[in-house]
């Protein structure tokens, strides 16, 4: 079907193509039956996407609800890669799946309270970006547009440290025992090395 030449392309918009935004792709779907031997036949609906700028290779997508359109399925291809980075996040950054107990009970505990760990710190990292106060650190290497998990976790360490924890004493005759910039210099890297 991706060679012939009477496949009839139909070209397709789809929304919000992995940070990009809108997308023009083609696409030919149609249904049939997956067959494996010693197991009953499922019908499936195939979707085959191709770039028409060739930015990425043609791909085969398939579905076993054959209700959707072929747009719904393009688009829960994409936004799984949210998800998926997601779970990578947590599990670099935040350790899931990697705790001590490996018993059932100790991962049905501990495996929510990390996600919402990175739930609650993507939500405040957003608010520190509204407020255009999320540093985002750069390499001479690599240009950054949006700060990576690792980013914002420091961001709203360093945040909640300098405005919670290491406020000064508002008493005139008090003298601060660390200079300012030495001060701010050593929370930025205990927030990045944390």
């Amino acid at each position: 079907m991706l060679e012939g030449r009477t496949t009839h392309w139909q070209r397709l918009t789809v929304p919000g193509w992995y940070g990009e935004g809108d997308r023009l792709i083609e696409i030919y779907s149609r249904t049939a039956v997956w067959y494996h031997t010693g197991l009953p036949p499922v019908p499936i609906r195939w979707v085959l996407i191709r770039d028409p700028q060739q930015r990425f290779d043609p791909q085969a997508l398939l579905c076993t609800d054959l209700r959707p359109s072929p747009l719904p399925i393009v688009s829960w291809f994409v936004r799984r890669w949210q998800v998926e980075v997601t779970f990578q996040e947590v599990r670099r950054t935040l350790g899931v799946e990697t705790q001590r107990p490996w018993t059932q009970s100790a991962m049905a505990r501990t495996t929510p309270c990390l996600l919402a760990v990175f739930s609650l710190v993507t939500l405040w990292a957003d608010r520190l970006a509204r407020q255009d106060t999320l540093p985002l650190p750069q390499d001479t290497w690599y240009r950054k547009v949006r700060p990576t998990f690792a980013d914002a976790w420091a961001a709203v360490r360093q945040h909640y440290w300098e405005h919670r924890s290491f406020r000064l004493s508002r008493r005139k005759n008090q003298v601060g025992k660390l200079p300012r910039a030495l001060r701010e210099s050593i929370i930025y890297a205990l927030c990045r090395a944390a």
